[in-house]
Formats: structure tokens, C-alpha cells, sequence
């Protein structure tokens, strides 16, 4: 049996990740998704919520549960903070999954990496309250505001990347993803075990059955 920890991306909560963790629980694995700190049904008070505090979100979680050996798995923004986890309790990790993730290195923020077009959609979204950037128009209801402290606060890494096993998954269906450039640096990195599934940033509803496998994969090579 392994243990998974999901990591949702920008505005979205541990519903997100519903089918694949209970996908996951069927198969025999726990699976715990989490909802991280402005981005739950009652979010906290967005100016206190920066990078910094979704990454201890995790770690928290880790603690409080006792996990270890832990998969963890993030998607889009997550990878930010998945890469903080992995630099604050990297004994209680066995590898890292960044599901079409960024995968940022120490001193690099979301406001970087994103590209002019994000940096654009983060503005106009933080204009009612210049704190949190407001969901997509036609986004799924369950959607928060994103606060905008955790885009525009670097990643702050302490010590060398542990040797851990850590895969990058690129959706390749999408003409504005920002990872292209991460896809090319990453698929010669031997740090780094590079696949791609075709399909949409949101890959695991639109190839739910291609992203469980690379879950299970990364499972069975432990």
C-alpha cells in the first residue's frame, strides 16, 4: 500500500481531486487531499495566506497524521508547494509527482514562471480586492478566490533537493501552457523521469485513466 498526498492547483480545493483519491482508496492506497490555507469552503483571511503558509499547510498535515513514505502529488501552482515540502520534511517523502506542476528552484515565484499572459489574468482577477485573483469566468463553482501572496512570494529552499524519485507530467493538449520550456530542461535532467498524456492542463478529469497510471507506476517502482 502507498500514501498520497494531493496538492490542488490555483483556486481549488480537495474536491478537485475526489475521483482519483477515491480511485486511488479502491485500489488499496490512502490518499489524503487537502484544501490549502484562503482556498477552503470558509476561507481564512487572505492577507496572512502566502506561499510560505501553504507549504507549511502540508507539512502540517504530514505531522498531525504521522505519514511517511508519502507520494506526494501536485498539480499547476501546487508544485510550488510541493517543492517547499520537499525541502522542509523531505524524511517523510518517497517521491514527488508534479502533475502539469511547476517545478520551481530556490528564489522563483508563480509571477515568474507563469508567463505575461498569467501575470495579466492575476491582475485583472486581484482588482476587486487586491488580495485574492477572482476565478476564471465559467470556472467551476466550487472555486475561491486565490490569494495573491502565494503567486508573488518566492520559494525560499534551505538545503540541496533530496534524492528522491520525482516525475514530471506534461499535458501536451493545450496551446497556453507555461511549461514548454520546463518540458525541455526537465526530459534531460536524470534527476528527473519526464512523461506526457495528451490532454488539457486539467489532466486529471480529462485523462483521469492516464494519470492513475502514473501514480500506480510511480508506486510500484518504490
Amino acid at each position: 500500500m502507498a500514501t498520497f498526498v494531493l496538492i490542488p492547483g490555483g483556486w481549488r480545493g480537495d474536491w478537485w481531486y475526489g475521483p482519483l483519491a477515491e480511485r486511488l482508496k479502491q485500489a488499496g492506497h490512502a490518499a489524503y487531499a487537502l484544501s490549502l490555507s484562503g482556498l477552503e469552503e470558509t476561507p481564512a483571511a487572505a492577507r496572512s495566506v502566502n506561499l510560505e503558509t501553504h507549504i507549511a499547510d502540508v507539512v502540517e498535515l504530514l505531522s498531525a497524521r504521522d505519514l511517511s513514505e508519502v507520494i506526494l502529488c501536485a498539480h499547476s501552482y501546487g508544485g510550488m508547494v510541493a517543492t517547499g515540502v520537499a525541502d522542509r520534511a523531505p524524511e517523510r517523502l518517497a517521491a514527488l509527482v508534479y502533475l502539469d506542476a511547476f517545478a520551481p528552484e530556490h528564489g522563483q515565484a508563480w509571477w515568474a514562471l507563469a508567463g505575461d499572459g498569467y501575470r495579466r489574468l492575476a491582475i485583472a482577477g486581484a482588482g476587486h480586492d487586491g488580495l485574492t485573483v477572482m476565478p476564471r469566468d465559467g470556472a467551476d463553482p466550487r472555486c475561491r478566490p486565490h490569494p495573491l501572496g502565494t503567486f508573488v512570494q518566492s520559494l525560499r529552499l534551505t538545503r540541496p533537493p533530496p534524492e528522491l524519485p520525482r516525475v514530471f507530467v506534461y499535458a501536451t493538449g493545450w496551446s497556453a501552457t507555461p511549461f514548454a520550456e520546463q518540458y525541455e530542461r526537465l526530459r534531460t535532467d536524470p534527476a528527473w523521469t519526464v512523461r506526457t498524456i495528451a490532454c488539457g492542463h486539467d489532466l486529471v478529469h480529462q485523462a483521469p485513466d492516464e494519470t492513475f497510471q502514473v501514480l500506480i507506476d510511480v508506486a510500484r517502482e518504490l
